[in-house]
């Protein structure tokens, strides 16, 4: 069985026992979390939402918060003697998807 998940503006496709790396939560380690904004339920009989799927949650831990690696920004205009440089870590969740609940 699987569900699409919304969170952080994002949709994921998730299964149990699957970890995936989301937009961070305002949950510590060790939490859990509910996801009730569920797109689609598969599985032997496929299940959408309109645009949610009414009475369907996809449960989840916290396994961790923390910062993706650094990306340089480097912008530059040509002939004008303009250059920025500018890092950016994106924070993020990590999550393990523990039950769905269709």
């Amino acid at each position: 069985m699987y569900a699409v998940i919304e969170t952080g503006g994002k949709q994921y496709k998730v299964e149990q026992g699957d970890v995936v790396f989301i937009e961070k939560l305002g949950a510590a380690e060790g939490e859990t979390v509910t996801f009730d904004k569920v797109l689609i339920v598969g599985g032997d009989e496929v299940k959408v939402g309109a645009p949610y799927v009414d009475g369907a949650s996809v449960e989840a831990s916290v396994l961790k918060n923390g910062k993706d690696k650094k990306i340089i920004v480097y912008k530059y205009k040509p002939k004008k003697g303009y250059h920025k440089k500018q890092g950016h870590r994106q924070p993020y969740t990590k999550v393990e998807i523990k039950a769905i609940n269709a």
